[in-house]
């Protein structure tokens, strides 16, 4: 812990030299790691705090007035409740971590099989993100917008800024699928539809290098909902990397130049995540040890309506109530995927050791 301590006051003297400005790629790096040790010191100090509080109870539970026993013992209980969870989050500080999970994120939430109802359940997931961003105070910034004709979600793609948003959200990458009778079945018959989600972390100019000459731009008219045209002018952007053949499409903006900020943005974090994959494939990573990534996409998540349960198939648990889930309500569910990760994580470090 002390080490904890000693390089967190490093930290904050480097970020105070003025020299650092000069230095974007630098800077980052150590605000970045300035604000991880920051909250390492808080989780350290809260449970120094709660440990002597506990201890003063714990005196104070053998008094000889029964009233002040009671009253006592009862704080210990809420106390010690509350040292449970701060110890957790300390090993989750503790705990070799992805270098990307500080970083902001890019969502990416694509309609798959299922037709309609596949756009409908789309648009459920987005608002279920915006919905959670909105109660962990993360700022929810919506880049592209893909309806459908029924005012389901084709394709959206959002940016998440706050406190370790790609974090907060790597968990959630893969393929989701629902079983419900979709508002346009008649006969009642439930039908399984699918939508994919995609999590990346968000990558600097600086982290990504892009030369112009590997870029195509192609330019065209926005459209709207059916693929009706809904701007006069060539607003829209598609931007191919022709060395990765990576396309990004951005139409959302009614200024060419905003849609082309835009893709750009995608388009470095999608590199960005691209590299990590080759080098996790080099170091002959397997899927297990892909967890800290959030790379459990195989059979994922399954939302059934009819009995009211979401299944995550990655660490086998079931839980009830989806209109709270879909309100947003995510943190049990993300923190049983940290202590499911985190197991893993020391596991790893244990058998390397």
């Amino acid at each position: 812990m002390r080490q904890i301590r000693d390089r967190h006051a490093e930290v904050e003297i480097e970020l105070a030299d003025p020299g650092l400005a000069s230095d974007p790629g630098r800077l980052a790096g150590l605000g970045r790691e300035y604000a991880n040790l920051t909250r390492k010191v808080e989780l350290i100090d809260q449970i120094a705090a709660a440990e002597s509080d506990l201890k003063s109870n714990r005196e104070l539970a053998g008094d000889d007035d029964p009233e002040i026993r009671e009253l006592a013992r009862a704080e210990c209980v809420a106390v010690e409740s509350r040292l449970d969870k701060l110890n957790r989050q300390l090993n989750l500080a503790l705990a070799p971590s992805d270098p990307m999970d500080s970083r902001d994120a890019i969502i990416e939430i694509r309609a798959g099989t299922g037709g309609e109802e596949a756009a409908l359940f789309a648009g459920d997931l987005l608002r279920m993100y915006q919905r959670y961003c909105e109660r962990r105070r993360l700022k929810f910034e919506l880049l592209e917008l893909n309806l459908s004709q029924t005012g389901g979600v084709k394709e959206a793609i959002a940016a998440v800024r706050g406190e370790n948003p790609f974090r907060q959200l790597k968990f959630e990458r893969g393929v989701h699928r629902v079983q419900r009778v979709p508002v346009t079945e008649s006969s009642g018959r439930i039908h399984t539809s699918a939508a994919s989600v995609a999590v990346l972390p968000e990558a600097g100019e600086v982290e990504v290098s892009i030369d112009q000459e590997d870029l195509r731009i192609d330019v065209f008219r926005s459209s709207g909902h059916g693929g009706q045209s809904v701007n006069t002018t060539d607003s829209a952007v598609r931007i191919t990397h022709r060395p990765t053949g990576i396309t990004v499409s951005m139409q959302d903006e009614k200024s060419q130049h905003k849609n082309r900020a835009k893709g750009m943005r995608i388009l470095r974090s999608r590199l960005l995540e691209r590299e990590r994959e080759r080098q996790m494939a080099e170091r002959g990573a397997d899927r297990r040890d892909q967890i800290g990534s959030g790379d459990r996409s195989a059979k994922m998540r399954t939302y059934n309506f009819p009995q009211d349960r979401l299944t995550d198939h990655r660490i086998g648990l079931t839980v009830h109530g989806l209109e709270s889930i879909f309100d947003g309500r995510l943190e049990d569910l993300v923190a049983r995927l940290e202590d499911a990760d985190l197991a893993e994580r020391l596991a790893d470090q244990g058998s390397a050791s």
